[in-house]
C-alpha cells in the first residue's frame, strides 16, 4: 500500500500545497475546481518526480504548521521593529553586521528553508552559502551583538527545521 502511495503522490504536502493554490486563484469555489486542482496536486508532482530524488523522507506537517505561524509572527514583529530603527536610529548609530551562520542542516529543502525565513524578516538578509552547505552568510541591519543574532536564528529557526525535516 505505501509503495502504490508513494507511486501515486510523491509529494503528499506539495499536492496539498499545489490544490489549496489553486482553489486560491479562483474566483469562486466549486466542486469541478477542486477536483481539478486535486488532479493538478497529484499530476504534476508525479511528473516531476523524477527531478527530485533526494526528497525528504521524514516531514512533519503538524510541526511545519506551527513553524509558519511563528514566522509570520516574527514578520510582523520585525516589520515592527525596523519601522522603528528607521524612524529613530540615525543613519551614524547604525550598527549592521555580516554574520556566518554554522549550518547543523544538511537536508537542501531545510536549508533553503531556513535561507528564506531570514530573507522573509525585515532586518535580515540570506546572501550567500559556503560551497559544501556548511554555513550561511546572513546581513543585519542593525544589531549591538552578532552573536546573540547567531544564537537565536540556531535556536528559533534551524532547531525547528531539524525537527520537521528528521
Amino acid at each position: 500500500m505505501t509503495r502504490a502511495y508513494n507511486w501515486l503522490v510523491p509529494h503528499p504536502f506539495l499536492t496539498l500545497l499545489l490544490t489549496v493554490v489553486w482553489l486560491l486563484l479562483q474566483n469562486e469555489f466549486s466542486a469541478g475546481m477542486s477536483v481539478f486542482g486535486l488532479i493538478l496536486g497529484i499530476v504534476i508532482p508525479r511528473i516531476t518526480a523524477i527531478w527530485w530524488p533526494d526528497r525528504p523522507q521524514g516531514f512533519r506537517l503538524g510541526k511545519m504548521l506551527s513553524y509558519c505561524v511563528l514566522v509570520i509572527w516574527d514578520i510582523v514583529v520585525a516589520n515592527i521593529q525596523v519601522a522603528w530603527i528607521v524612524l529613530t536610529v540615525p543613519n551614524s548609530k547604525l550598527k549592521p553586521a555580516w554574520i556566518v551562520i554554522p549550518l547543523d542542516l544538511v537536508q537542501p529543502e531545510a536549508i533553503t528553508m531556513l535561507a528564506g525565513t531570514i530573507t522573509l524578516t525585515p532586518g535580515t538578509v540570506s546572501a550567500d552559502l559556503s560551497d559544501q552547505g556548511h554555513s550561511l552568510l546572513v546581513h543585519v541591519l542593525h544589531t549591538d551583538d552578532p552573536l546573540s543574532v547567531v544564537d537565536e536564528i540556531k535556536t528559533r529557526y534551524e532547531d525547528r527545521l531539524k525537527e520537521i525535516f528528521q
